[in-house]
């Protein structure tokens, strides 16, 4: 198929229709938290000086907003200054059950989760709370909330770039070292919050999915330069993502460095915004699902784009089934980062498109598109590429040797699969689990998807819960 994603951008589509390093909790925190009573209200906690300890200057921009969800969980997200302009912020998330208004149960366990490309903390992991279609149960943030796990999370800093954006200068800084110090303050609130809302201060289980993987390898390589007294987490799940190709994936290696030298060449441009595809990332995503949403039967012909005979739909489905066909340029070289990679298992029908998706209903994957993010930095993918080229001159993996907690790497055969399995092998942790996720005769190109983790029907069993019952015996 000789069609990319790059060129359905929002005034065609509407057109068409008539859109590393961290500084952790210092070790003095756990005593002045102490100090100021346990078991608060989080409606308390909007201004907490002592729950910035140890953080790089950062400070609150909002107080916790609070809202249900279901049951008895709730959901808080705060907003965090980290930087000099006003671009510069993240926001956290904190899902948990409550035993009284504003205040969490007792929650020992815990989990911190760094979303990916193109979605946010709720669209990545809390999707069913923003689909009309989806019980909103069916969230890995929920599932764990409701087993007691105490659920964190981070929207990293290019999720907040408003949609009128044009200038996009103040990316220009943002790499994974960046993010991956945006973890480790998030880290460093969400500990210090649990300590005053009665939850206690031990260390917290880390969990990146995609490029929020690589963002959390970045994370776990810093953390080892610190004393231990300092150190955030106690075990770290990578989710379908590969950091460096083993030796048996030569060739993905060197599609890898094609990739890289192809998106050095669009930084040195000056373009600091979008990835190979071109700029907008995530806007041409959140436009075909509001365009498979709305107008699921309108012809899918976008001007100057060949593309094979489709409605809106069938485009949508081909998103998640065929994602690797969207991220194929032949003109320039680039192949996806692994073959047959997508979001979501497919059927296929006779004349080779998706006809439908195995394993989540339409709409909700729909809607899932749609809430993509518009805008993400550039040099963080690059530099990725440039990982998993080999690059050794970047500083993201020079002590992953020293990285000795447990280790639970999650992937899914259509994604990245097995082939993430030898990033985990350069860490130092003699206790590595690995839970490969595979539907039984499926070839490849409709197994289980990269995004089917957290939206597929049967996720909670399939994956959900395997992560949880390794986070008890961890």
């Amino acid at each position: 198929m000789r069609f990319n994603l790059r060129h359905i951008v929002p005034i065609a589509l509407l057109s068409l229709v008539g859109c590393g390093a961290e500084t952790p909790v210092s070790e003095t925190l756990p005593a002045a938290a102490e100090e100021l009573g346990q078991e608060q209200s989080m409606l308390q906690l909007s201004d907490c000086p002592a729950c910035l300890v140890g953080t790089e200057g950062a400070r609150f921009a909002s107080g916790f907003e609070r809202e249900h969800v279901v049951d008895d969980v709730y959901h808080y997200r705060i907003r965090l200054s980290v930087g000099r302009t006003a671009n510069d912020v993240i926001t956290l998330h904190r899902v948990v059950r409550e035993k009284a208004a504003g205040r969490p149960v007792r929650a020992p366990e815990s989990l911190f989760l760094v979303h990916g490309d193109a979605w946010n903390f709720q669209g990545a992991f809390m999707a069913s709370t923003l689909s009309a279609e989806a019980d909103d149960r069916h969230s890995i943030a929920v599932y764990l909330a409701k087993k007691g796990v105490d659920v964190w999370g981070i929207d990293l800093r290019w999720t907040h770039t408003p949609l009128e954006t044009q200038d996009f200068s103040f990316m220009k800084g943002w790499n994974l070292g960046t993010h991956a110090q945006d973890v480790g303050t998030g880290l460093t609130v969400a500990r210090a919050v649990r300590t005053l809302t009665g939850s206690g201060n031990k260390k917290m289980n880390l969990l990146g999915w995609s490029r929020g993987a690589l963002v959390s390898y970045a994370y776990m390589n810093a953390e080892t330069q610190l004393p231990p007294g300092r150190r955030h987490v106690s075990g770290f799940i990578p989710v379908d993502m590969v950091m460096k190709f083993g030796p048996e994936a030569e060739q993905q290696r060197l599609w890898a460095c094609v990739r890289a030298a192809v998106g050095g060449l669009v930084l040195q441009s000056g373009r600091v915004e979008g990835n190979l595809s071109g700029p907008g990332a995530g806007m041409s995503i959140l436009q075909v699902g509001q365009a498979a949403t709305y107008w699921p039967d309108a012809p899918a012909q976008i001007p100057g784009v060949e593309l094979p005979p489709m409605n809106f739909r069938q485009l949508g489905l081909t998103v998640g089934a065929a994602t690797f066909s969207l991220l194929t340029n032949e003109a320039f070289g680039i192949q996806p980062a692994v073959p047959f990679y997508h979001f979501t298992a497919g059927a296929f029908g006779s004349d080779g498109l998706p006809a439908g998706l195995q394993h989540v209903d339409p709409q909700p994957f729909f809607d899932f598109l749609s809430t993509a993010r518009p805008y993400q930095s550039f040099t963080e993918l690059v530099e990725s590429e440039r990982m998993m080229c080999g690059d050794a001159s970047l500083p993201y993996d020079d002590h992953l040797a020293q990285v000795k907690v447990p280790v639970l790497y999650v992937g899914a055969a259509g994604g990245f699969g097995s082939y993430g399995v030898h990033s985990t092998k350069l860490l130092g942790s003699k206790d590595v689990s690995v839970h490969l996720v595979h539907k039984p005769g499926m070839p490849r190109v409709a197994d289980y998807g990269h995004a089917d983790l957290f939206l597929a029907r049967d996720a909670a069993a399939d994956v959900w819960e395997p992560i949880y019952q390794w986070m008890k015996k961890h």
